[in-house]
């Protein structure tokens, strides 16, 4: 992690070039806490419906945990209407979060048949609207997470210009279309458009997979800060500058007890244990593991041999 700051959103520095993305179902308290406690630059919360936050405040509560050492903490929101996104924006503001966020890239049709998630871009006045009223109305900056648009309309830059107009203090961007998903190769080259458009800072995001794609994608846009996802599920600790196949087995199991003591802290034994097996299968996979034992990862459900389990795991990995 820098030593000064390596840019701002307004007035809140930001200490690193490598985030986290946020991704419903991963970026939960637990991951996310150890993604940033491994140099991950600020954390952003899993999405969270705004229309939720206001009719079912209990069901999002534990997407809005966070610890103190995460911040720069962003909440992030999605919804259609700006009054009712402002009126969440103000419910979770009082948590303390640093930054709300504006989710305009989702690509599940469950989000975007609602006009949600990338299905936002497809009504940039809309866009305009909402960024201006949470802008002049909450205390915190108003930043957005977006695409390059639906692929018979990569409105990327109008939507970005329509972000900076309105008062919005950053723009995080995934270089592929609603089409795509997280399918074929990311477009570098329209992040770094969307960079020499606007003044407010730029992250970027897609195909960074390994340590050294951190810079080469910074080198290629221009952008201050780089967003992993997927890569980061099976190496969190390329946010410590380590590729998956130079971390020690000791780093791997003390990470991977630590993870599984916060899913435990935050969802109860059971539950805890039950969701942290998608987590253990991606740390694991990349150890050798067999057909067999990721069955028995993905089907068992331990009381106490939970992580004896992995040790067997992990020892297979490295015969």
């Amino acid at each position: 992690m820098s030593a000064t700051p390596v840019f701002s959103i307004r007035h809140i520095p930001v200490y690193g070039d490598a985030i986290l993305a946020p991704m419903d179902g991963y970026s939960d308290w637990p991951f996310r806490s150890l993604c940033r406690q491994l140099g991950s630059a600020m954390s952003y919360s899993e999405f969270i419906n705004a229309d939720d936050v206001l009719a079912r405040p209990r069901y999002v509560a534990h997407k809005l945990k966070f610890d103190p050492a995460e911040r720069p903490m962003v909440f992030q929101l999605y919804g259609d209407s700006a009054p009712r996104l402002l009126e969440a924006a103000r419910r979770v503001q009082e948590l303390g979060p640093d930054i709300i966020d504006i989710n305009m890239g989702c690509p599940a049709k469950s989000v975007t048949h609602r006009g949600c998630g990338v299905g936002l871009m497809r009504t940039p006045q809309k866009v305009a609207e909402i960024f201006n009223l949470l802008s002049r109305s909450l205390n915190v900056p108003v930043t957005g997470k977006m695409r390059l648009g639906w692929e018979e309309n990569r409105n990327y830059l109008e939507i970005a210009r329509a972000v900076e107009e309105n008062g919005g203090a950053l723009i995080a961007i995934h270089g592929r279309t609603k089409q795509q998903g997280y399918t074929g190769q990311a477009n570098w080259d329209a992040i770094a458009e969307v960079k020499a458009a606007v003044k407010i800072p730029v992250i970027g995001n897609g195909d960074v997979k390994r340590v050294e794609d951190i810079a080469r994608l910074k080198a290629h846009t221009g952008c201050e800060a780089v967003m992993i996802g997927r890569a980061a599920i099976q190496n969190p600790w390329i946010f410590s500058g380590c590729n998956r196949e130079e971390v020690p087995l000791a780093v791997l199991r003390e990470s991977m007890r630590l993870h599984l003591e916060r899913n435990v802290a935050l969802y109860g034994q059971e539950d805890g244990e039950r969701l942290f097996r998608k987590y253990a299968v991606h740390y694991l996979l990349l150890r050798g593991l067999s057909r067999e034992e990721r069955k028995d990862v993905l089907q068992r459900q331990p009381a106490g041999a939970w992580l004896a389990l992995l040790e067997q795991a992990e020892a297979a990995g490295q015969g």
